[in-house]
């Protein structure tokens, strides 16, 4: 008798830790904002807009996005979203390579400073976000006015709990 409960006791312990974990970044409140003297990033619900994607059960989340500058005038800014994956240590980027002309880049990339230097927000709209993903990482690179050589980076992480 003291075998099988031994077993017992071995088996459900084991079949305690050996459960694979679930991922899935769903935020319970949104929207969620993160700020710093530069930077307000807020991920929100994504409109459901005929022709978009909507939710999928098990596969992929909708969210929008919006990045402000509160900061000090930027000369040029990039903004980058990635998620992780929980079997890799590699983060995927959710949109695709930018344009390879160097040129098209640097000139995007000053466009978008200024919008955002005269208070007009960036915004993704709809974007999809993997079920298996649990952080959805925002970096922004930038240039401020009168130190263009200079390039500055800040990462915002958002987390099921709202991030860190």
């Amino acid at each position: 008798m003291k075998n099988v409960l031994f077993f017992l006791c071995v088996l459900l312990f084991s079949f305690h830790f050996a459960q694979p974990k679930t991922y899935a970044l769903t935020f319970s409140v949104l929207p969620i904002t993160q700020k710093t003297e530069q930077w307000s990033v807020q991920v929100s619900e994504a409109k459901n807009v005929k022709g978009l994607a909507r939710p999928k059960k098990g596969v992929y989340h909708v969210y929008s996005l919006e990045v402000k500058n509160i900061g000090k005038e930027a000369a040029t800014v990039d903004v980058q979203l990635y998620r992780n994956d929980p079997d890799s240590i590699t983060r995927f980027s959710l949109f695709g390579c930018p344009n390879e002309n160097g040129i098209n880049q640097i000139e995007e990339a000053k466009t978008l400073a200024q919008s955002l230097n005269d208070g007009s927000p960036l915004r993704f709209n709809h974007f999809m976000l993997a079920n298996k993903a649990s952080e959805l990482e925002v970096v922004i690179i930038w240039t401020q006015k009168g130190q263009e050589g200079r390039h500055l980076k800040q990462s915002f992480t958002f987390t099921e709990d709202g991030g860190h």
